[in-house]
This record gives C-alpha cells, structure tokens and sequence, in this order.
C-alpha cells in the first residue's frame, strides 16, 4: 500500500504528518501530491471528506519551502479560497499543522469578524491565506491587501461557490493574480459553469477524480419517514428522545432545515421537551457559529439544526445520524448533506423527512443521485401524539427497517453493536483527524428501498433491504 514517503514529499511534512498519525494517503491524495509536487495545474473532483485539504496543502506547501521567497508585504504567497467561514477556518487550521515544521506564516479572513483586525494581521504579509472571497474583496478594495505575489491559488469547493453567487468575486480575484501561478481546482461536481471556470483559470491541468458525479457515499445507508408537515417535529422529538427507535446509535446528530427560521425555530421547540440543540445557519454571528460547531464536536450538544451553509465544508468526526427534517429542492444538495455523516472510514445513516409536497424533491433526489431508500413506520398512534391526545405505542415488532436499537443521546451505553450488514466490513483509508476523534470503530448500518404512499392516518409498512484514519480531511 502506497505510503506517504512514497510521493516524494519533503521530511519535514512527512514527520509533520507522522505527528498528526498519519501514515497512508486518502485515494485522492495518492493521485493528486505527485503532480502538485511538479508544479502542475490540477482540477480534483472530490466531495469534502476525502483528504481534499492535505491533497493540495502538503505539496503546497514543499513547493513554498523550495522556492524560498520571502513573505510579502500585504499579499500572500498561497491564497486558498473557501465558500464558508467554517471551512476556511478548518482549512487554515490544517495548514498550520502540516507546516507545523516549515515555518511558513498561516492566516485566515473570514466575513463575520472585525474588518480593522484582518487589516492589521494582513500588513506584514503571510505565506499561506484561507479567505472567503467576499471578505478577501474588501481588504482588497480598501488597498489593505493585494495578490500580485500569489504562487499558488487554490480554489476549494468550487461548486458550492458558484451557488452562494460568488462567481463575479472569482471572476475578480482570477484577474488580480499573477498569470504565471499554479492553480488548484476543486469541485464535488462538474456542471458546465464549473468547466468554463476551469477553463478560465487552469492551463491544462491534471484531472484527478475520486467519486462519481452526484452518487451517493456507498458508506451511508438511507432511510425514509413519509409524515405530514405537522408532524415533523413531534417525530424528531420522538426520535431524538429515544422514544422511537430508528436504526443506529445516536451519537451526534446533524439536522438539516431549509430556513433559518426553521432551524431557529425546530431548535426552540426542542428546548421545550429538554432536548438540548443549537442552530447554525448564516444569521448567526461567527463567535455564535463557532461556539455551536465546538459544542458539537465536543458533543457536550449533541444535536445541531443547520441550513445548508453547513452542508458543505464543515468536517466534524463521528456525526452517526444527518436528518433531513426537509428536502432540499436542488438534488446535489441532499448529496453533500448526508456528506457529513460516514467520515474517516466510518459508516453512516441518513434519514429524510418527506411530506406530501415534498415527493416531487424526492423523485428528483432519487433520480439525480440514484439513491434509495428504506422506509421506516412510524409509532402506531402516532396522530394522537401529533394532536396531543395519547401516547405513543411500541413500534411493530415485525419490522424489517430497524435492525439496531439505538440508546437515547446522552445514554452512556457505548457496548452497543450494530447488527448489520456492513459490520465486517473493513474500512477505507480517510481523512480527519486522528482516529481517537472518530467515532468508535464505523460499523455499518441498514441498507436502503422504497418508500410507498399512505392514506389517512393509516401507516402500512413495505419496506426491502436494500474505515481507517490516514492523510488529512477535504
């Protein structure tokens, strides 16, 4: 198996990486560190997880040793360009630790923070900068900081740039570089404004791929509750309470809304039956975005409600559960939300939500991504809880969808197995943190099928079955 001191990285970032504990390169870093170490252009088709971040840090940053410039006075030597403040701070923290021995002089800017700050970090210049490109505009304008040094540019997580209307800022900043410098590509997808970006900012680059366009992780097992809208929330408190059993063991739990007053108002409903959650989404302030996302990780709350702004970039070990509590309307979308769970060789589950007037998002989620689904029946007197008027039953025994009982968050039971079909499966070499972060061992879970209409208040269930830490996380 091919190591890292087999793709002729420098000891310095090899004992770097020994550091980190990592031995053994993700399948994209294997493909992409040899031609980023010869200079060339390279376009990477890869989701976040993958070992996107060290597949284009870590010769980066060899080629920065090599070339010995110094740091430039308000510019930067490498710029990378994230679209959220949650992956360039990730991002930059990668970068200080495999240059942990380079001596290379990392910042970050993000929106969200104090302008007067950024100014005054930026003015002896820096070696490697992760910005968002709006904030990285507006030192720019304001003359506090110029890219006329930049050696190396790093596009990261292209497409979902372009959703977040930043195709100008890129347009802008492509002008503002040097044109001899070498560019970085990476996209989860390739629509055609991604290959007229490409083309705009590459000069014939070495292509690398890892996964095919807009399938689904094959690590993560897909499940389906056919509810009514009013019934959303009783059934999430259901489940996140342990009172409705669903397959897996509930660790940390990301819960997907499509507003931000959704998710304000899903974790609000939580609160009133103790169920401790945080929101994240972009009218939060970045301290408040930060404390939610430590407080996740450290799973002191281990339920966190986001727009999408977290669905891309935010890499967080040992999430076992994403519940889309609503469907995205753009298929690609619901990729990169389940995205977050199996990280790092780990398995994971995927729940939806679907409401009547969300089957057509799920058609077209089956038929964009070729995802199925098991579905999974909802508790016997369900309606009665929904309309305060009785408890829940006992799901049926005789069930096929829920092949692991999960404990309640917070239970301290940490013996329990899944039983399922993934559970001697071995893992895949990942990105992440050390293994200590992910969570315990990546047992597999359930398998997917279709879902079926119901009537009325009547539930009739129909329903078929359907790795290890190396190199650093995208």
């Amino acid at each position: 198996m091919t190591q890292f001191s087999d793709l002729g990285l420098s000891q310095p970032v090899l004992q770097a990486l020994d550091l980190q504990g990592y031995k053994e390169p993700t399948p994209i870093q294997a493909q992409a560190i040899p031609p980023v170490l010869e200079g060339r252009d390279l376009l990477g088709i890869a989701q976040t997880g993958t070992g996107k971040t060290a597949a284009f840090m870590l010769p980066s940053i060899d080629r920065l040793r090599d070339a010995d410039n110094q740091t430039p006075f308000k510019s930067c030597r490498m710029l990378v360009l994230a679209p959220t403040r949650e992956l360039a701070g990730q991002i930059a923290q990668s970068a200080k630790d495999y240059g942990a021995l380079a001596g290379l002089k990392v910042q970050s800017i993000v929106g969200g923070t104090s302008v007067n700050k950024d100014r005054n970090k930026l003015h002896r210049g820096c070696d490697i900068l992760v910005a968002t490109p709006g904030r990285l505009l507006d030192l720019i304008d304001q003359r506090a900081f110029t890219l006329d040094k930049v050696e190396i540019l790093v596009l990261d997580e292209a497409d979902q740039m372009l959703d977040l209307g930043f195709i100008h800022a890129l347009r802008k900043i492509n002008e503002l570089t040097p044109k001899d410098r070498q560019t970085l590509f990476f996209s989860a997808t390739m629509p055609k404004a991604i290959k007229d970006l490409v083309s705009q900012y590459c000069r014939n680059p070495v292509q690398v791929s890892v996964t095919p366009e807009s399938t689904t992780a094959e690590r993560i097992d897909q499940y389906l509750f056919m509810v009514q809208q009013d019934e959303k929330q009783s059934l999430l408190e259901l489940i996140l309470s342990g009172r409705h059993e669903i397959p897996g063991k509930l660790e940390r739990v990301l819960v997907f809304a499509r507003t931000k007053h959704g998710c304000d108002r899903v974790v609000k409903k939580l609160a009133q039956v103790n169920i401790a959650a945080n929101a994240i989404h972009g009218n939060k302030s970045q301290p408040q975005r930060e404390r939610a996302l430590d407080e996740f990780k450290r799973a002191k709350t281990p339920v966190l409600v986001a727009t999408d702004v977290a669905a891309r970039g935010i890499d967080i070990p040992g999430v076992s559960h994403v519940i889309n509590y609503e469907l995205p309307n753009v298929p690609e979308q619901y990729v990169h939300r389940i995205g977050r769970t199996a990280r790092a060789g780990a398995d994971g589950i995927a729940i939806a939500f679907c409401a009547e007037d969300e089957r057509q998002y799920l058609k077209d989620i089956r038929k964009t991504t070729d995802a199925e689904f098991e579905r999974l029946p909802l508790p016997e007197n369900f309606r009665a809880v929904v309309e305060g008027v009785g408890p829940t039953k006992p799901a049926p025994k005789q069930q096929r969808g829920q092949r692991v009982s999960p404990k309640p968050i917070g239970d301290g039971g940490r013996n329990a197995k899944p039983k399922n079909k993934h559970q001697n499966r071995k893992g895949r070499p990942g990105g992440g943190k050390p293994q200590g972060e992910s969570r315990g061992g990546g047992q597999g879970r359930g398998g997917p099928g279709r879902d079926q209409n119901r009537s009325g208040g009547q539930r009739r269930q129909n329903s078929r079955p359907s790795g290890a830490r190396s190199g650093g996380r995208g």
